[in-house]
């Protein structure tokens, strides 16, 4: 598999974000290996919060709930998928999948022995992590799911729509990107697959994906600075590092049959078991996650018994429109269990 590695020279100076690297290699799934990168903060043998990013993120995301929870003693690990932040990039979209995103993952959280865990997982970083709680839940103490899912698709949708669906991506001109969040926000009544095939054609067919104005522009709660801004495109040199990003919102299972559908049905099997404390931290204002608490809170014993704080504002990366209140959120939690 060939991979691209963003020079060192581009996270120079972030504003928020004076983390030392720490790197782990993983199998590539093609005899080769990959090199995953993760900040380490706060006191070094303590059980750690783990924070995952989603897509178009990194960890650069969470500097805010790095620097709360830190500030609280409490550990935190925050790792950059592969395709994202200063991990290597592989250089086709085709290298990307789901599964091959929780494989990766899951080596590097066992090459990097992590035990008593608790999950802060949002967009990707809740899909991939959940997976992982599911793989190895004797390392998970805890789970906070923050604007996420483990999406299973419903296996009685009706035919057309599937059609529809699969005509859109294959055969549809692109939809510019005001279309897509259009689609996104407002989505069809009795048809929200439909939004969400905006995005996934979006990001898979436009080459020079814009990340920093795009997370830029849905935050709520706060403007990012140009430097911000420019922090968020730091792992992307030039488009042929943005394969992940592009690639894998296409890899959602939103219709039957998609690839992962299994694997989350069987992720869900463990999660109606799971007894530990689990809390759904979500925003009131997130068009992409919109009542995604309710399948967590009906399904998993872990939730029962406890409130689910709903976020006022803060959008879908309520990380920074909110972060001192979600990092406030898991301190309360780790405190009180």
């Amino acid at each position: 598999m060939q991979s691209l590695r963003t020079p060192d020279e581009r996270f120079e100076n972030l504003p928020g974000y004076a983390h030392p690297p720490n790197y782990t290699q993983v199998p590539d799934g093609e005899g080769g290996e990959l090199r995953v990168h993760h900040v380490d903060a706060g006191p070094s043998d303590g059980a750690p919060v783990l924070c995952m990013h989603g897509q178009p993120t990194w960890s650069y995301l969470y500097r805010h709930v790095i620097a709360d929870l830190t500030g609280r003693g409490i550990r935190v690990v925050a790792p950059d998928l592969v395709g994202y932040g200063r991990s290597d990039k592989p250089s086709r979209r085709e290298d990307y999948s789901y599964q091959r995103q929780v494989d990766w993952m899951s080596a590097w959280l066992l090459r990097n022995d992590l035990r008593g865990i608790t999950l802060l997982g949002q967009d990707w970083g809740g899909l991939i992590g959940l997976r992982l709680v599911a793989e190895h839940p004797e390392r998970f103490s805890r789970v906070v799911a923050a604007n996420t899912g483990l999406p299973v698709p419903d296996p009685s949708i009706p035919p057309e729509r599937v059609d529809w669906i699969r005509d859109f991506r294959d055969n549809r001109p692109t939809p510019t990107l005001a279309e897509t969040l259009q689609a996104l926000s407002s989505p069809e009544r009795g048809r929200p697959e439909r939004g969400f095939a905006h995005w996934q054609k979006w990001c898979w067919e436009t080459e020079e994906l814009p990340v920093g104005l795009l997370i830029a522009g849905v935050v709520d709660g706060r403007t990012l600075t140009p430097a911000e801004v420019a922090a968020y495109e730091a792992p992307f040199p030039d488009p042929r590092f943005k394969m992940g990003c592009r690639a894998m919102p296409s890899h959602v299972p939103t219709l039957p049959g998609d690839p992962s559908t299994d694997a989350n049905r069987a992720a869900w099997d463990v999660l109606e078991s799971w007894d530990k404390p689990f809390l759904c931290a979500f925003s009131d204002n997130d068009p992409v996650s919109r009542n995604g608490e309710i399948p967590f809170v009906e399904r998993v014993p872990g939730t029962q018994g406890r409130a689910h704080p709903k976020i006022e504002g803060g959008g879908h990366f309520l990380q920074e429109g909110r972060g001192a209140e979600l990092a406030r959120i898991v301190a309360d939690f780790l405190s009180e269990t």
